[in-house]
């Protein structure tokens, strides 16, 4: 099988990436590492930098808090003995975090129930060490199985979580993935159970937020499963119900916790979502590494873009490149490649969170290439937030157009077919085109664009104005 690397490998030259705007809650600690390509070493500074924020120079990882509320515009820098590069960064401090959508890893689409500690901490330090990190990538999501399983109580005399063997210390754990300058995430159900029948968190919303704050995790993944033992009907105040405890909890905590509902797309979610204050939510069913699966999810997601943008996003689930597997046994995924462009194509247009399902410290050359455009992520990460809509549909022909924080827009041409075909972007007057998988300016067109696109294949350009 043929694989087409689309993406320029970075140069020595600095080059700050990752997102553009901040969100943290006052008083609260700023867990926020700048992002940047180039021969090491670099370092890092910050101009008009407020008080109460330190930046590390070597590491570029900011602590400190902010009080007032209001909006703290700074200029980045980086330098390294080939040269410097700056950009305009905004830190908002309010109730709303989660800006642009989470950049991450998650355990489950890898390891499933075969996940432990081990494996965990040889994520975060392959997300640091293949490079993801310095193009935004930010944080180590645990999945199910960290607690223990039922039939045992799960917690101590006092209610608090029991963490199971393969997990002996929680909190040194997310001291690990903090010390690569990520960010560390748990995950829980509303319910007695989790999914895999391990301990929950129903009835003890209070206690387990306390614990995941003092333990230092920066991400809730909180699922359904079990709570349907417990909800009286199928009213949407019962789907709601469970996830206004939480957040009431998690409100209680001084520390900013990314909050993310899963159940599913039950009772239409994305309506509700972040009225309960979610920061994203799931809104289908599990994905699987196969074209039905992965297309189904991401083209089924038009009409929801209204209920999306900056602090809550619609979650079209993790993403399956690269090897997965559901447990120990794991194989590359089942995609094409062309498929797994369509796939980084569309989640990235649809502002949704990226999530890396795959085994981490596996890595190839083209899944690495996949997850390392910067201006693809940039499309994702832009602080405009605006998810993508479909403009046209043409039998197995899509096109899909993502409104940008610039005035410019990102534009995926779909082939869904099994066949080559021509997909054309209408516009008006004259603009300049770039393809953005490529990093090429391709010209100034009138009134539209059309190309060649391969079968379950995607191209992506953006579409701006002359100078």
């Amino acid at each position: 099988m043929e694989f087409e690397i689309r993406t320029l490998k970075p140069g020595p030259e600095p080059k700050i990436t990752g997102p553009k705007v901040f969100g943290v809650r006052p008083g609260h600690p700023v867990l926020f590492a700048v992002s940047a390509t180039g021969e090491k070493p670099l370092s890092f500074a910050a101009e008009g930098l407020p008080p109460g924020l330190t930046l590390d120079a070597q590491a570029g990882r900011f602590s400190g808090t902010l009080s007032e509320r209001g909006e703290y515009p700074i200029t980045l820098s980086t330098k390294n003995a080939c040269g410097e590069s700056k950009r305009s960064f905004k830190f908002v401090v309010g109730d709303r975090i989660a800006l642009t959508p989470p950049l991450g890893w998650n355990s489950w689409n890898c390891f499933a129930e075969d996940v432990d500690e081990a494996k965990i901490r040889a994520a975060a330090t392959a997300m640091a060490e293949s490079g993801l990190a310095d193009h935004g990538w930010s944080t180590i999501n645990i999945d199910d199985c960290w607690q223990v399983r039922h039939p045992d109580p799960g917690r101590d005399a006092e209610g608090n979580i029991l963490t199971n063997d393969k997990f002996p210390d929680m909190k040194a754990l997310a001291e690990f993935i903090h010390s690569l300058g990520l960010k560390a995430g748990i995950y829980s159900s509303p319910g007695p159970l989790t999914c895999a029948g391990f301990a929950g968190s129903y009835g003890y919303e209070e206690r387990d937020a306390a614990r995941y704050a003092e333990w230092g995790y920066d991400y809730l993944k909180y699922d359904w499963c079990s709570y349907t033992e417990i909800a009286k009907d199928k009213s949407l105040a019962e789907y709601k119900k469970p996830y206004e405890v939480m957040r009431a909890a998690l409100d209680k905590v001084d520390r900013d916790i990314v909050y993310s509902l899963c159940q599913y797309g039950r009772a239409d979610v994305w309506e509700w979502g972040g009225g309960v204050g979610g920061n994203c939510w799931r809104t289908t069913g599990d994905i699987v590494d196969t074209w039905e699966s992965m297309s189904t999810i991401g083209f089924s997601q038009n009409g929801k873009e209204r209920h999306a943008g900056p602090g809550h996003w619609n979650d079209p689930d993790m993403m399956v490149v690269g090897q997965v597997g559901w447990g120990p046994s794991l194989h590359p995924t089942r995609l094409t490649p062309d498929e797994q462009y369509t796939h980084i194509t569309l989640w990235s247009l649809l502002a949704a969170p990226l999530l890396i399902g795959c085994d981490m410290t596996r890595l190839d050359d083209f899944t690495v290439s996949l997850l390392t455009n910067d201006e693809v992520l940039d499309i994702n990460q832009d602080p405009l937030g605006r998810q993508a809509r479909r403009m046209s549909a043409d039998g197995d022909m899509e096109v899909w157009m993502k409104e940008l924080e610039d005035r410019s827009q990102a534009i995926g041409l779909f082939n869904r077919g099994s066949s080559p075909a021509e997909v054309a972007a209408e516009f008006k007057g004259r603009r300049m085109v770039r393809d953005v998988w490529r990093q090429q300016n391709l010209g100034p067109f009138d009134d539209g664009y059309k190309t060649a696109v391969a079968p379950h294949g995607a191209e992506l350009i953006r579409v701006s104005n002359p100078e």
